[in-house]
């Protein structure tokens, strides 16, 4: 019987097709002419880099946003534990229920 599903099969296909991609990188290209005509263009320097650093820009946007949120769910907890310490601290504050009169 096969117990190999189609998450398999999925995932075969796809590392297949990267690693058509990685072989040959001339399928990877867009535009080939728009590639060779801006990279033998002295004048048309100055666009290449803005692609450059645009591409740069939106790679790490997500790591920026994701440390971002998590800098700040970080210093939320840190400052939650810290009031937490300083109310255990206080004298006259017990932890948990009062006890009952007898």
């Amino acid at each position: 019987m096969n117990r190999r599903g189609p998450q398999f099969r999925r995932t075969l296909i796809l590392a297949i097709a990267v690693l058509a991609l990685v072989a040959v990188p001339s399928l990877a290209l867009a535009c080939p002419t728009c590639k060779d005509s801006l990279a033998s263009s002295p004048e048309q320097q100055g666009m290449v880099q803005g692609y450059f650093y645009s591409i740069l820009f939106m790679m790490a946007m997500p790591f920026v946003l994701l440390g971002s949120f998590g800098s700040y769910a970080y210093l939320i907890v840190r400052r939650a534990r810290a009031e937490q310490q300083k109310c255990e601290a206080l004298p006259g504050s017990a932890a948990g229920p009062a006890p009952p009169d007898a």
